[in-house]
């Protein structure tokens, strides 16, 4: 049953590094907020060490209940340490925590005929978008450079809505994506601005779609492109965000696909801030 935290000063000090890459990284855990990705989680199987959540929080929620039941350690802790635990502006009260879950490159490439790589992407917004988008059309996986954003970034994991636990993720540089995707079969084709506009034929399978890095482009990426093209637009904006811009080219990439009726869900709140 849940535990009342009073001054626990360790365990706190542990959820609290989580804000940080260094401290996921050490811990091998990050932490996420808000019934709405608990119930995405939950939903997808992703495993929850544990939960961290102010009284009206464990209140308000039968799912934080039920999950207490179920085993899963659930700690009780006042609004002032919350608001320290949360990366939010506005806490929501329920704050998990779960295991950083990575694929070998090789793996995740090998797993379908559709991927999305991402070529050191660092704004978690357009990252989270990404991981949204290779959801939604059928990727198999989403490859993140080394030098881009944390996938476990907690804007990342909001932006995602979910994606992020449904989704196989893998951390690699250039010469290891180039190798999984030689043995994978995959063409890898990249986007870039002033690129040859992209035309039908395209984006055949098996694909992985390389999105570049928001100010750089492809930079050390392109390189291990079969192929670069642009999005073509006839507006005057000179460039899209890499976050449309790869979902775009992930559409398209899913167009000879049958469509399938999306299953209506309650709304619920989105807690991006």
């Amino acid at each position: 049953m849940a535990v009342h935290l009073g001054i626990h000063a360790d365990r706190l000090t542990g959820v609290r590094a989580l804000r940080s890459g260094k401290g996921r990284r050490e811990q091998r855990r990050f932490a996420f907020e808000g019934t709405t990705l608990l119930e995405e989680a939950r939903r997808s199987g992703f495993p929850i060490d544990e939960l961290y959540c102010t009284a009206a929080g464990y209140d308000a929620s039968p799912l934080v209940r039920e999950l207490d039941t179920s085993g899963i350690p659930v700690f009780i802790v006042d609004e002032g340490r919350a608001a320290r635990l949360s990366d939010l502006r506005t806490p929501s009260g329920v704050l998990a925590i779960a295991p950083i879950r990575l694929d070998p490159i090789e793996t995740l490439l090998a797993r379908g005929n559709l991927a999305l790589v991402l070529a050191d992407v660092n704004d978690p917004a357009n990252a989270g978008s990404l991981l949204r988008s290779a959801d939604a059309f059928g990727c198999s996986g989403v490859v993140f450079g080394r030098l881009g954003v944390d996938p476990y970034h907690p804007k990342v994991v909001r932006g995602s809505m979910g994606a992020a636990f449904r989704l196989a993720i893998a951390v690699a540089d250039p010469p290891e994506v180039t190798v999984a995707a030689a043995r994978a079969n995959l063409r890898l084709v990249g986007l870039a601005a002033g690129a040859p506009c992209l035309s039908a034929g395209q984006f055949e399978r098996p694909l992985a779609i390389v999105v570049g890095n928001e100010r750089h482009g492809l930079g050390r990426w392109e390189t291990l492109c079969e192929r670069v093209v642009a999005i073509p637009m006839v507006g005057p904006s000179e460039s899209l965000s890499a976050a449309v811009a790869g979902s775009i080219a992930l559409y398209e990439a899913s167009r000879s696909l049958p469509c399938q009726e999306s299953t209506p869900r309650a709304k619920s709140q989105d807690y991006r801030h």
